[in-house]
């Protein structure tokens, strides 16, 4: 009986508090998307709204039996897991229908499932099984330093994020980049941070400015492609500054960089020669990849040899970058991107969404036009107003107060999340806390980016709002799963004091 009482001690309820709220929220925004006035059983599975009653009454079952289970088996089948869900990723690649260019959902009779949705959580916890436990095969611990352990921790990352890729759901896939503050968090260098970083911003550099050339005089050279390497040869030189202190060679490579575009700008201004200032971005790039494999060998540091890959791969990265979006991206969300990149105007096709997404927004005001009395959202007008679009219906219908609720009310769970991780005991459960915190902070981040006009519109769902089974039981999985680790870590807390 007295475990009883510390097992309900130990769980977190202020974030299962901000989860029912979060939940009755978008049940609330759903109902008032899909709200049809000659229909007044608000369960009536008919529709959206009734189905979504349904998926919350399943996620909160689904909640209730995992904060039920033995906290240890998380980290017992966390590979197990993983290796389940990797193929059930490939058996859906396989056998799924084609549902709007995307074959990621298995039809299991009247229900749509989508396993990506889960891999997040998969990912998770073998991350956290891999950087959090303990080997007792090999009688060692994670080490960052290790390559082979670092490579792993990029293999179990990046498998799932290739097979989603495959089945179309960019956006999805995208979502593993935001376990690079996870990394950071755990004693990973400050350089893979930036790297995420600067993948998003070199790949819309890329992309933006791809089509124009350098000079005239050298069409086929591209002015994307140089802002990229050309950024990366700065950010190199400052890194080497921060992490070594090494002026010398600041001073150095600052010098040859200075004559060697200086000297490029001046034949082309002077001398109208065409000059290749891509070869010239390759020659200072050649010469800094070099000396940083000299140094790495010389004093082991590998740090020394981050930097060097930093560059490499900023070189392989700007190319790819190109290709991807040309010959890999649907062609619906090449012109969504272009859209958002001011590349294209397209208000009334692949622009529709966003630009009636920011009407609905911006018509709300700052107390919004009621619950169930916004037009843009009875009409219609919004495409996809209960999913992936579900917070234009919050700005539309409870204006901008509504807004500010709802994003503060995110805040608080992440915070709470946050602070939760750093009280762990386990390393195990930090690492995954710390995911956890990520995907949520990453999906919010961009879901209200895209309604807004402010990111491009990858699709994917706002967590906990927006329509869908998959989505709810997902999030609510990878939710659950820590709040459960968490009561473990705190019910030895309690016993301990007892």
């Amino acid at each position: 009986m007295s475990r009883r009482r510390n097992f309900f001690k130990s769980i977190d309820w202020w974030i299962v508090a901000l989860y029912l709220i979060l939940v009755i929220c978008g049940w609330v925004c759903i109902y008032g998307a899909s709200y049809n006035f000659e229909d007044t059983v608000f369960w009536d599975i008919d529709y959206r709204y009734g189905k979504q009653l349904l998926w919350i009454g399943l996620a909160v079952f689904i909640g209730g039996m995992i904060l039920l289970l033995d906290g240890e088996m998380y980290s017992v089948f966390a590979y197990g897991f993983y290796g389940g869900i990797i193929i059930l990723l490939l058996i859906t690649l396989v056998i799924a229908p084609d549902i709007k260019g995307s074959r990621s959902w298995l039809v299991l009779g009247p229900v749509n499932l989508q396993p990506a949705e889960f891999a997040k959580t998969a990912t998770c916890l073998a991350l956290a099984k891999l950087m959090g436990g303990f080997d007792f095969m090999s009688g060692r611990g994670f080490t960052r330093k290790r390559v082979i352990d670092a490579s792993l921790v990029a293999l179990i990352m990046f498998l799932p994020c290739v097979i989603i890729i495959l089945q179309n759901e960019t956006g999805s896939a995208l979502v593993t980049f935001a376990l690079f503050v996870m990394l950071y968090r755990e004693g990973f260098p400050g350089i893979l941070l930036l790297a995420g970083m600067c993948a998003v911003v070199f790949f819309i550099v890329a992309i933006r400015f791809g089509a124009e050339s350098i000079i005239p005089l050298v069409p086929e050279e591209s002015f994307g492609i140089f802002l990229v390497l050309f950024s990366a040869i700065i950010i190199h030189l400052f890194l080497i500054l921060v992490y070594f202190g090494d002026t010398r060679y600041f001073r150095d490579l600052a010098i040859l960089n200075t004559l060697l575009f200086g000297g490029g700008v001046l034949a082309y201004k002077q001398f109208d020669i065409p000059v290749s200032f891509l070869t010239l971005c390759y020659v200072s790039i050649g010469i800094a990849i070099l000396y940083q494999a000299y140094r790495a060998l010389k004093t082991w540091r590998y740090t020394y040899f981050l930097v060097g890959l930093f560059l490499l791969i900023s070189t392989g990265y700007a190319h790819a970058a190109s290709f991807a979006f040309n010959k890999i991206l649907q062609p619906h969300q090449r012109t969504r991107i272009e859209v958002t990149l001011g590349m294209l105007d397209d208000p009334k096709k692949s622009g529709y969404n966003v630009n009636q997404s920011k009407i609905a927004i911006g018509s709300g005001g700052l107390e919004g036009k009621g619950f169930l009395n916004g037009t843009q959202t009875k009409l219609k007008y919004v495409p996809e107003q209960d999913t992936d679009f579900i917070f234009c219906t919050v700005g539309e219908e409870h204006g901008f107060i509504g807004c500010a609720v709802v994003l503060l009310l995110y805040s608080a769970l992440l915070l709470r999340l946050i602070n939760r991780a750093e009280k762990q005991k386990l390393g195990f459960n930090r690492v995954y806390g710390y995911s956890v915190a990520s995907i949520l902070f990453f999906h919010v981040a961009i879901n209200v980016g895209m309604v807004t006009g402010l990111t491009p519109v990858i699709g994917i769902p706002l967590p906990f709002f927006s329509y869908g089974g998959s989505s709810l039981w997902g999030f609510t999985i990878l939710l659950f799963i820590f709040l459960r680790l968490d009561a473990a870590n705190n019910e030895y807390g309690l016993s301990g004091r007892g």
